[in-house]
């Protein structure tokens, strides 16, 4: 029998995590992974890796928890397993702080990272400009471990690497693949035309810090302090429709101002770097199957794109819906267009 082929467009943390799953499971396809830049060079390798997020205006709550339980449980396993080090999967505990009590108090996630609650006043006495907090342990995954250790899995899996740029979806179909899984990011705008796509300017910096123990976070999501596996990423900038990938000295020095209000003793870290990364935003994140026309043929589409600042959050539970899809696109064609 014909083996199907598929091609995963977009090498970030969400096309790779689809590629590996749909390589691993759907054994009679043919899998590539194709990209214009790998790790070191994407979107995903500047994340702090937090699985923390924020909801989606207009997707339903339980379709959402269920991309975040299937994330974390996907990198909780790792993480107790002996491959963590080499995936740089790690658990993270601390806090997220409210200037004022918000009005959700456990977010949609809350009970599925470790020994959510409420902080104590004795805790919050540490942060006098906030009123409310929340204590909780979740996962940190550092995409700069993470994506090649993903890489060499997808590879034992039979996948193939390409490193290429695609204009647009006419030219896959004129290469002979018959399902296209978009996962472009912020490349969607123009590979697709979804105008809905917008880059949100993130700034981050990595100081030496090792004293550090515990993340801090504000609830906005402005200001925040990740302790990692080799240094400490502090940030950030939200910035959004704003294409500048050059680091802003005036953001940096706000950055470390922000966050030494929060840990004074980060007067004292050395920075160690500073990146600049372009959250792939849109209002929601795109998931869904589509049957397009290209080179005379019908090609089944699976984008999976959108995910803003919270792709390595969502990243294995939509690559998880995405395989459901390509599944789809495989077995409920009719008979004599299937493979």
């Amino acid at each position: 029998m014909k083996r199907v082929k598929v091609v995963v467009v977009g090498a970030g943390v969400v096309g790779s995590s689809t590629a590996v799953c749909i390589a691993e499971t759907l054994t009679n396809c043919s899998v590539t992974l194709m990209g214009d830049r790998f790790t070191p060079d994407t979107t995903s390798d500047i994340a702090a890796g937090i699985l923390i997020c924020a909801p989606f205006p207009d997707i339903p709550l339980e379709r959402q928890q269920k991309w975040f339980k299937d994330t974390i449980d996907h990198l909780l396993t790792i993480a107790q397993s002996e491959e963590a080090s080499d995936a740089g999967v790690l658990l993270s505990s601390g806090w997220q702080l409210h200037k004022s009590v918000p009005v959700d108090k456990k977010p949609f996630w809350s009970e599925f990272v470790l020994g959510f609650r409420t902080m104590t006043d004795q805790e919050l006495k540490r942060f006098p400009n906030h009123k409310f907090g929340q204590a909780f342990t979740t996962v940190k995954c550092e995409c700069s471990n993470y994506l090649p250790w993903l890489e060499k899995r997808f590879r034992k899996a039979g996948g193939q690497v390409v490193k290429q740029k695609v204009n647009n979806l006419q030219e896959l179909s004129t290469q002979g693949y018959d399902v296209i899984v978009n996962c472009s990011g912020l490349g969607a705008k123009t590979l697709v035309e979804d105008s809905q796509v917008y880059p949100v300017r993130g700034q981050v910096l990595k100081v030496h810090a090792p004293w550090l123990q515990h993340f801090i976070r504000d609830g906005e999501g402005q200001s925040y302090i990740y302790p990692g596996m080799h240094s400490v990423t502090i940030g950030g900038t939200r910035q959004a429709d704003d294409w500048r990938l050059e680091p802003d000295p005036g953001d940096s020095q706000n950055i470390l101002e922000r966050c030494s209000r929060l840990e004074p003793s980060l007067r004292r870290a050395r920075v160690l770097g500073v990146s600049v990364g372009l959250r792939p935003s849109r209002k929601n994140v795109r998931l869904e199957r589509e049957l397009l026309l290209l080179g005379g043929r019908q090609v089944d589409v699976v984008h999976n794109y959108g995910h803003g600042g919270w792709g390595v959050t969502l990243s294995w539970g939509t690559a998880l819906e995405a395989l459901s899809l390509v599944r789809q696109c495989l077995y409920q064609r009719p008979p004599s267009s299937r493979l």
